[in-house]
Parts: structure tokens; C-alpha cells; sequence
């Protein structure tokens, strides 16, 4: 498949239903205020170890809705070759997705990142999974997230189109 034909953004997580999920939705949500090419792509999520059908954590929800996004309706899937296949860009959470990523698929698109790649502010690069903690944790995983939206937006802004 020609990167031209590629539209879709994936976010990479473990399991899919906590950081994925939440970084699908809040990067869906900037990109519908978008105009051109960029406005124009859809955004996924998937798990490198997550199962068909299993529903959003419920912090994972609870932490959306107090932005004002829905996932409530979210069911996981795993990574397959036809997801990436279909990806411009895929971004995971921690340099272990990245990995895992590299050694189970041999036909990555050009442009693997993490997430928070494009955030320049010393901190960390990796959003730790909150799966089975507080709804605090969730809510840190959130606040990294939405830190790193703006920088994502920006990178998909330069590289759409090339």
C-alpha cells in the first residue's frame, strides 16, 4: 500500500482499553477541528496483547467524560497487519509498544513514534499504564496526554501530505 493511500493515525497501547483508547479519542477530537489533509484522517487504537471486545476501563471513561469525551462505546481490539497497513503513523505509549512493534510486524509504516515524542519539555517520553490503579493514575496518564496532543497535531500537520 503506497503511503499516499494511508489515512489512519493508530495509537498502540498493551491491552486497549486504557492509554490507547483514551489517545484515540482525545487526538480524534482535536483533529476534528482541523482543516485540510490533516482534519481529514481518522484515528484508531489497537493492543499488541489485547483481546477482541473488551470494554474501556471504567477510570479510563470516567477520566474522558470529565473533558468532555465519550468512550464509553470503546471495544479493544489487538494490532494486526491490516491496521498497520492502513496506518500513516502510529504512535505508542511506552518505547516497549515500539519494540514489540519492530519484532512482530515486518512492514511498518515510515513514521513509529511515541506519543509524547514531540513534547519538549525534559519530562518523560512514556505514558506508564494505569491499568488497576486509581482513578488518580488515570487521571496523570489523561494530563500527559492532553500535554501531548497539541505537539502531535503540529508533527501531523508538518508531515501530512509527504
Amino acid at each position: 500500500m503506497a503511503s499516499s493511500d494511508r489515512n489512519l493515525i493508530l495509537m498502540v497501547c498493551t491491552g486497549n482499553v486504557c492509554r490507547s483508547p483514551m489517545a484515540e479519542r482525545l487526538l480524534a477530537h482535536a483533529l476534528d477541528a482541523e482543516e485540510g489533509p490533516v482534519g481529514q484522517l481518522k484515528v484508531a487504537s489497537a493492543g499488541v496483547a489485547a483481546p477482541y471486545g473488551d470494554p474501556a476501563s471504567e477510570n479510563s471513561v470516567a477520566a474522558l467524560a470529565k473533558v468532555g469525551v465519550d468512550l464509553s462505546g470503546h471495544k479493544s481490539r489487538p494490532l494486526t497487519q491490516e491496521l498497520i497497513d492502513r496506518s500513516l503513523v502510529i504512535f505508542g505509549m511506552t518505547r516497549a509498544h515500539l519494540n514489540l512493534l519492530r519484532r512482530q510486524f515486518d512492514h511498518l509504516p515510515e513514521r513509529v513514534h511515541l506519543l509524547r515524542e514531540f513534547v519538549d519539555d525534559g519530562s518523560s517520553l512514556e505514558i506508564p499504564d494505569p491499568f488497576g490503579q486509581n482513578y488518580d493514575a488515570y487521571q496523570v496518564c489523561l494530563d500527559s496526554m492532553i500535554e501531548a496532543i497539541p505537539s502531535v497535531v503540529r508533527y501531523l500537520r508538518e508531515t501530512s501530505g509527504k
